[in-house]
């Protein structure tokens, strides 16, 4: 939702979360970033001069075949970084780690769904990208064009984007929960000249057919950019196959050399195009260029997660989103860590088994989303308990706000009490962590992403660009560019200005950029992100944030999960109209949809009572565990559903709420 002059811009905030964690004695003492002085140190620094803060950080940690000649151009709203400089990021991610002890390091330690697992060292990945490099090129993509990449979460999806980033390609990863409606698109506003993707890939016990969807899109020149289609063997089911224009990597791979030189690029040459997740209209293709990205993702994965050289490293999310991108690969490889990549994920036949590449691999950093905490929830402590997480030391959560209850549920559970918890709030947008706890020097609030990362001029303002006071809501923004933030929408410079630029008037010439969420900063300065201003009810001209309600539900123990939104009523403008999944050992009754309506009242108040209490066995979510909102809104009004339904996990959970309901 777009505000204007004649807009309300707060947001009731009268959720209140009091609990502070201070980051464990251990575990500061031997942090990279120890101590709130250290932080508040590094953040002032940052603060009085950002482009020196970022250029002595780029020195010290990239290897660039030539210095920029300018740190920062900006011509608001656009940016360029480290100007003229030269440089690419998978050298930086794997060439300059062969000279070190690293080279035998291992670099990805992939786990398939069925048991299958590989472990690629620095070296071995290395000449794996090199091959896979040479092939592409043979295929004739050369520096400048585009790469679709339509993957299962395997390590040829991590080598596809460092080979296209090796000789200069950009590569546009289309998730493989989208549709072949969505990844024609995509690919088309790429002008795509090559497609990577695989047979199929794992899911939930069934092997899951990938090539068809690339053959549907492709078909009847539907996309006429596209020349070859390269293909990994993962399932072994059988595809179709076009002559000419499909090849087998298996077959190319044993001939490719396996050395490649990487392709000399300008800091402002574009590295990948990512398409946000709207599946309706044109797509928004989120443009990054190299020198900026590498620096920040470095930066950030570096002193968010405070890595160690024995350090072992899981994000559980796909490299189809903007956080595989930045935290499975380009963020942990070149700062030479050792990331685990996986391909499955928790299911009736196995609800333990994240549990289980912990105990496995002696995971030490675990970042997921607070949707798959909330399910490890419901599926109850007996899974974690029965494994062995005592090698865990931080725990990081992204995606969306996390309610206090997940959140302490993660904290006891999980990280046994001693884990300090990252909540880092980003977007594919920013490229990287805005707000997040450094674990070693700021204490956290379950709830909160606490404060900005040096570097970051994070505000809270009014519909007019004016700051709000302490705990009162409203827009959050970022008021000074920063090395990894988007260039532009790909092709379309004016929806950039317009989406990200104009909703919020600049004063005295200083624009500031719209992150489209909701959001408070309390009497500590900690940030409490509300969701998107989208998400936000209007109530009887009161502005409740969706994840507040939600969070008041949540923690009562009947509770499982909810999901809040907005239904027009006549006489509120807006009802509060809640969907809402109970533990187990509870069952659906008049009285306890009573009980939660006074339980909400007695957290927030009488304005945030749901109208509408609806118990459901699940939620419409994406494979990677977002709530698709706007069949709920539907479903909430009565209306027919509105949108592409072919991204869902399980599209049997809509009709089921249509039935109940």
């Amino acid at each position: 939702m777009a505000p204007s002059p004649n807009s309300q811009p707060a947001i009731e905030s009268i959720l209140q979360e009091q609990r502070l964690f201070e980051p464990p004695a251990d575990f500061a003492k031997d942090a990279a970033v120890s101590g709130a002085d250290q932080y508040q140190t590094l953040y002032d620094k940052a603060a009085a001069d950002p482009a020196a803060f970022w250029a002595e950080l780029a020195e010290q940690e990239l290897h660039w075949f030539k210095k920029w000649d300018t740190v920062l151009d900006w011509q608001p709203p656009f940016a360029k970084w480290f100007v003229g400089g030269k440089l690419n990021i998978s050298y930086n991610c794997l060439d300059r780690h062969l000279t070190t002890h690293r080279r035998d390091k291992p670099a990805l330690v992939w786990e398939g769904e069925p048991g299958d697992s590989r472990t690629l060292t620095y070296a071995e990945l290395h000449g794996e990208v090199c091959q896979m490099a040479n092939v592409l090129k043979d295929m004739g993509v050369a520096k400048g064009d585009r790469v679709g990449i339509y993957m299962p979460m395997i390590p040829e999806a991590a080598i596809a984007m460092l080979a296209c980033a090796r000789i200069g390609a950009a590569h546009t990863v289309v998730f493989g929960g989208f549709s072949s409606e969505a990844l024609r698109d995509r690919l088309n506003d790429a002008e795509a000249k090559v497609v990577i993707t695989a047979d199929g890939g794992f899911r939930k016990d069934k092997a899951m057919p990938l090539k068809p969807a690339v053959d549907q899109a492709l078909a009847g020149d539907a996309v006429p950019s596209v020349t070859n289609v390269l293909v990994v063997q993962r399932t072994k089911q059988a595809v179709d196959w076009t002559d000419g224009r499909d090849v087998w990597w298996h077959d190319v791979k044993p001939e490719a050399s396996n050395d490649c030189p990487a392709e000399p690029m300008d800091s402002e040459d574009l590295l990948f195009i990512l398409y946000t997740s709207g599946t309706t209209g044109k797509p928004k293709g989120v443009v990054h260029t190299t020198g900026g990205y590498n620096l920040y993702t470095h930066t950030t994965f570096q002193w968010a997660f405070d890595i160690k050289e024995d350090d072992v490293y899981w994000c559980t999310a796909d490299v189809g989103w903007i956080t595989g991108h930045s935290y499975i690969v380009y963020g942990p490889l070149s700062n030479g860590a050792t990331s685990v990549m996986y391909e499955g994920a928790p299911r009736a036949s196995n609800p333990g088994c994240f549990w289980d590449v912990v105990q496995k691999y002696k995971v030490t950093i675990f970042y997921t989303a607070p949707t798959a905490i909330r399910a490890f929830l419901k599926m109850g402590d007996q899974h974690p308990n029965a494994r062995d997480l005592s090698s865990l030391r931080i725990l990081g959560t992204v995606g969306e706000p996390i309610n206090p209850e997940a959140w302490m549920w993660y904290h006891n559970v999980i990280g046994g009490e001693k884990c300090p918890i990252i909540d880092t709030w980003w977007q594919t947008e920013t490229g990287g962590f805005m707000i997040t706890p450094l674990p070693g020097a700021i204490a956290t609030k379950p709830g909160s992403a606490t404060k900005p990362f040096p570097g970051i001029l994070a505000d809270i303002v009014d519909a007019e660009g004016n700051p709000v006071p302490a705990n009162e809501g409203g827009y959050l923004v970022i008021k000074h560019p920063w090395p990894s933030m988007m260039r532009t929408v790909y092709g379309d410079d004016a929806r950039f200005r317009r989406t990200y630029w104009e909703h919020i008037p600049p004063k005295d010439g200083n624009y500031v950029y719209f992150a489209g969420d909701g959001a408070r900063k309390d009497e500590d300065g900690y940030f409490w992100i509300m969701g998107r201003t989208d998400d936000v009810l209007n109530v009887s001209g009161h502005r409740l944030g969706t994840m507040e309600i939600e969070s008041a539900l949540v923690s009562h123990p009947a509770v499982a999960e909810a999901a809040v939104v907005g239904r027009k009523d006549e006489l509120k403008g807006e009802d509060v109209f809640a969907f809402v999944i109970l533990e187990g050992t509870h069952t659906a009754s008049d009285e306890l949809k009573v009980e939660l309506k006074q339980h909400v009242v007695k957290e927030i108040g009488a304005i945030a009572r749901p109208g509408e209490i609806r118990f459901a066995a699940g939620l419409p979510k994406t494979r990677s565990g977002k709530i698709i909102r706007r069949f709920l809104r539907n479903l909430a009004s009565g209306e027919e559903l509105v949108g592409d339904a072919t991204t869902m996990e399980d599209q049997s959970v809509l009709e089921k709420l249509r039935t109940d309901g």
